[in-house]
């Protein structure tokens, strides 16, 4: 019997988001987390009031939901680490992967069993509680787990669940996305400030505007071509600025974004 509801290897920006997250739902009591750089761990878990350990194979033992914090590249050697403590249990536990690229039987096939995997793509804002985090699973999971899963992460924003074959083209959107919207806010900010605009204004003006345009798009439900449009009156400022995105070709950048994104994803887990 698992000592802990969740554990976590690797308490990274990602990891140590998720986890604060899972501590707004469940007592802390039941998280444990370890991390290769153990003052990382021990600083999240005197905040949170986790349990703490320095060895991977202790959370893995212990853990009911196991979340395997960790870049694709490294998930090979966490797992031939883990893998004799996983072969031992004689009780449930899920694998949580979200490392990009890497299948649900990937993952499986690394841990060296037959193990229940549940993959999820999360982005930043998960740190704000306002973050998307993309999830799909092997066939071993339970409907009762991904729900007990979704409930425990509920407050670190939109969860949506995707068939496999899409979580790369989901994860070069929203896991990759917030970094394109970045620059976007970036050189918003940089256009107010050449315009006259102090710093320190420009960029809450782009950040408000870019939170205020987004929720519009979300409780409206209308088209943002459409929404576009009502903003663009005959001959105004606004259809000016449009006029020069379009001639620099930013629609076709933004969409090269996210496709180069995509293609890269699929070489980290080839």
């Amino acid at each position: 019997m698992a000592k802990y509801q969740f554990g976590f290897i690797g308490t990274g920006n990602m990891g140590g988001a998720l986890a604060t997250a899972v501590c707004r739902r469940i007592a802390p009591e039941q998280v444990i987390l370890s991390n290769r750089t153990p003052a990382k761990a021990e600083d999240l878990a005197g905040r949170l009031g986790c349990a703490i350990t320095v060895d991977n194979r202790t959370v893995a033992k212990n853990s009911t939901f196991l979340f395997l914090g960790v870049k694709p590249q490294m998930m090979a050697a966490l797992l031939e680490q883990i893998g004799p403590v996983l072969k031992k249990r004689t009780d449930r536990f899920v694998l949580v992967s979200m490392a990009a690229g890497l299948t649900c039987e990937q993952v499986a096939r690394m841990a060296g069993g037959d193990y229940p995997v549940i993959r999820i793509m999360p982005n930043t804002p998960v740190s704000v509680g306002r973050g998307v985090i993309l999830y799909t699973h092997s066939q071993p999971v339970a409907r009762e787990e991904l729900e007990q899963l979704c409930a425990a992460l509920a407050d670190a924003g939109t969860l949506d669940e995707l068939p496999e074959s899409l979580m790369d083209a989901g994860s070069a959107l929203s896991g990759c996305g917030p970094a394109f919207v970045y620059q976007f806010l970036e050189a918003l900010a940089d256009g107010g400030v050449e315009c006259g605009l102090p710093r320190d204004k420009a960029v809450l003006y782009a950040a408000r505007t870019l939170e205020g345009a987004a929720a519009l798009v979300l409780e409206s439900g209308s088209h943002p071509a459409a929404l576009k449009d009502a903003v663009c009156s005959p001959g105004g400022s606004t259809i000016a600025g449009v006029h020069a995105l379009e001639s620099h070709g930013a629609r076709g950048a933004v969409m090269d974004a996210v496709c180069a994104a995509f293609r890269r994803t699929r070489q980290l887990g080839s």
